[in-house]
């Protein structure tokens, strides 16, 4: 019997452009490079004809696997497709989270990065609940939510 709950490990990203990527990461997110890998098993090789790289970007406890391989453009943002919708990071205050959107919008017009997509990050909503979130694509037009729940009372 499997031991419950699993650990969760990594988030596992596919990139046309890794240099790019990896720049992007360690400067937005402060990520640093743990390990990179050029030699795959024949499993690997079967289940992603043509993978070039992979590297671990780490920083706290979040791992994001970027896979180097050659594919076809980014789908249109907003396209509905079958695959991850986004991944959500937590913050603990509200001008943390104004603090990852304006580093995100400073990263951008830097001109530093190559971007799939124009989309700018959403603004700061506020859910009935009180939660605070912000969206914003990573460079290859995948999307990652910032939120910052409602601190508890009592």
């Amino acid at each position: 019997m499997p031991k419950f709950p699993p650990v969760f490990h990594h988030v596992g990203i596919q990139t046309n452009d890794l240099d790019n990527s990896m720049l992007w990461y360690q400067d937005f997110f402060g990520c640093c490079c743990s390990w990179t890998q050029t030699t795959f098993s024949e499993l690997t090789r079967r289940r992603l004809p043509g993978i070039v790289r992979l590297v671990e970007m780490v920083v706290g406890d979040i791992r994001i696997h970027l896979f180097e391989r050659q594919g076809r453009a980014a789908r249109g943002h907003g396209d509905s497709a079958v695959q991850f919708q986004h991944v959500c990071m937590a913050v603990d205050s509200g001008d943390e989270l104004l603090g990852w959107r304006e580093k995100w919008l400073g990263l951008y017009s830097s001109g530093s990065y190559t971007f799939a997509f124009d989309d700018q990050p959403t603004e700061i909503v506020v859910d009935a609940d009180g939660t605070r979130s912000f969206y914003a694509l990573d460079v290859n037009g995948l999307e990652f939510e910032f939120t910052c729940p409602p601190s508890p009372v009592g």
